[in-house]
């Protein structure tokens, strides 16, 4: 039985954390690296348990404290300091597979280094997708490596579409005619519009069924996280807009559905539990044990279905519009989004601003063909300067 290497960028995450929860019970998964944008402390606990040959720190601020606790505890680690180490680890020779668990832009050139090296590449940052688009696809099919998303919709998906003829990836074919997406509704489901516009930071982080990182929380209560995932449908499958729908779903058991031609919709099923894409994003095309829970059907008796309130929630139709327009259009919805909510965070900007500024961002910038990284980077960073002088300037 031959051991993989596995890297974890973004590892003190909820999505970092919850793929070392599937590791630890692997014989044949080897943690080879760990990254932590800042977390010393919990970064330092997951070496000294896992005893990785590197850990990655992209800020230096808390270096000296980490160096010291890894010399006592774990000194077979090596310590590199740097966000480039972040691209210089996921391209090393003995690495098989790259768990890309950083949020927001932050995690593209990581991930783009991974692709660009032919690794089997476990997407759980949807925004480095969202923001590269077709540069992102065309890079995996040149090098060859496998992408198989762990956000639970599109890892859904991924199981119930054909396999393709090299059986290494699912592939959606002309025997689809659409995939359904399913949401959750976040904590706001049943929310006025009157009742949204006094949101707190605090009741936006609290998800009904999922626990994750402050910024994808309110993506998920924004309903943004749905645009973004169309938007990542799309690329993933190679499937235009109009074949993506999106259902709410409040009991978050039908993770997504493909509808066939002949009239069969496959949907998969399992309880909410980041665990199980995770472990079979490691093992494909394996199974592997995930922890989780058996799911019965009988225990929960109703599960519902509804369609999107695209009123309440505007940033849901601003991702299929951004999907529609292509180009360099979602990377100003990604760019405009992350400023926003980190505004909101701060208290800067109600919740209900945030499609605002990311609508205006869109109409400020006009869109052109995403034809290489650099023009990403350009816009991204041109954008993020936009949305802050829209939202600390007026």
């Amino acid at each position: 039985m031959s051991v993989k290497n596995l890297v974890i960028l973004g590892s003190t995450g909820s999505v970092g954390c919850s793929t070392l929860d599937v590791v630890e019970s692997s014989d044949d998964i080897a943690v080879f690296a760990l990254s932590a944008h800042s977390n010393v402390q919990l970064l330092a606990e997951q070496c000294e348990k896992f005893k990785p040959p590197y850990a990655i720190l992209s800020d230096s601020a808390g270096s000296e404290e980490l160096a010291e606790r890894l010399s006592k505890s774990a000194p077979k680690t090596e310590l590199l300091i740097g966000s480039d180490k972040l691209e210089q680890i996921a391209a090393e020779p003995e690495v098989d597979m790259v768990m890309a668990a950083i949020v927001g832009a932050a995690g593209l050139a990581s991930s783009l280094a991974a692709i660009n090296a032919g690794k089997r590449l476990l997407l759980a940052n949807k925004e480095s997708l969202v923001m590269s688009g077709q540069l992102f696809m065309q890079a995996a099919r040149q090098s060859g490596a496998e992408i198989i998303p762990i956000d639970s919709e599109h890892n859904a998906v991924y199981q119930c579409l054909p396999l393709s003829d090299n059986s290494r990836a699912h592939v959606a074919d002309s025997s689809v005619s659409k995939i359904c997406l399913t949401a959750s509704g976040g904590p706001f489901l049943d929310s006025s519009a009157e009742q949204l516009a006094s949101v707190t930071p605090e009741q936006a982080c609290k998800h009904p069924r999922w626990d994750m990182g402050r910024k994808i929380s309110v993506d998920s209560a924004t309903m943004m996280n749905k645009g973004l995932e169309l938007i990542e449908a799309c690329l993933l499958f190679a499937l235009s807009p109009e074949k993506v729908d999106v259902l709410i779903h409040p009991q978050s058991i039908v993770h997504s559905m493909v509808y066939y031609t002949d009239g069969s919709v496959l949907a998969q099923l399992a309880n909410p539990d980041m665990r199980i894409p995770i472990a079979y994003g490691l093992a494909f095309p394996r199974r592997m044990a995930s922890g989780a829970t058996t799911l019965d059907l009988a225990e929960i008796a109703n599960l519902q279905f509804l369609a999107p309130d695209l009123e309440r929630f505007p940033c849901l139709q601003l991702g299929r519009a951004a999907a529609e327009q292509g180009g360099t259009a979602p990377v100003v919805l990604n760019a405009a989004n992350e400023v926003a909510v980190e505004a909101f965070l701060d208290g800067a900007i109600a919740f209900t601003d945030i499609p605002l500024i990311i609508e205006r961002a869109l109409s400020k910038i006009p869109c052109e063909a995403a034809s290489s990284l650099a023009i990403i980077q350009e816009l991204d960073t041109r954008t993020r300067k936009l949305a802050k002088e829209l939202i600390y300037k007026e």
